[in-house]
């Protein structure tokens, strides 16, 4: 009974600073005099809410756990699974992907950055398709092309539906995302 009455505590106060975060950034939408930095408190305020409504309630600064970097810089080397996702919130990371073995198959990555900047650097030779959604943000496809609001998608001459090959879905918001060929 008191995990029930925590977990009604927890998403009682996950909604309610939700809701003062949306209320903050309606407020900044239809009255643009506000300065930037109401907007970023808004959407502090609704990342605390959602932290408390999925029951993580470590609100530790640097990086979460292994997949997840917030107020820090991280890099990651390589790929071991066939599906990874990476989250950066007001941090930054560099994945290194040059080296991973599509031997036993294709592997999906896929990058949300929110408030921070995230790097991915690959292999030229390496069959490659991408696709970007940005709002507010930078999202640059190897081949110079730039999303700062909308998709972008990109497919290197490698890349064959039957073939394995790396596929990269990048989300970014108020943030950048930049996809390097080496």
């Amino acid at each position: 009974m008191l995990k029930i009455m925590k977990m009604g505590a927890g998403l009682f106060w996950g909604i309610l600073l939700i809701l003062i975060g949306l209320g903050i950034v309606i407020r900044v939408v239809f009255n643009i005099d506000f300065p930037l930095i109401k907007f970023i408190i808004a959407f502090f305020f609704i990342f605390i809410g959602i932290k408390m409504l999925i029951g993580n309630y470590n609100f530790s600064v640097g990086k979460a756990d292994e997949d997840t970097t917030i107020f820090s810089e991280s890099k990651v080397q390589g790929l071991d699974d066939n599906f990874k996702e990476y989250s950066v919130i007001f941090g930054s990371t560099i994945i290194d992907l040059r080296d991973v073995d599509l031997s036993k198959g294709s592997k999906e990555i896929k990058i949300n950055t929110i408030f921070g900047s995230s790097v991915v650097k690959i292999n030229e030779h390496t069959p490659l398709k991408i696709k970007t959604d940005a709002a507010f943000a930078s999202a640059k496809l190897p081949n110079g092309h730039t999303a700062a609001f909308g998709t972008g998608r990109y497919e290197n001459e490698l890349f064959r539906k039957d073939t394995n090959h790396i596929y990269i879905k990048g989300d970014v918001v108020f943030g950048s995302l930049e996809i390097k060929s080496y």
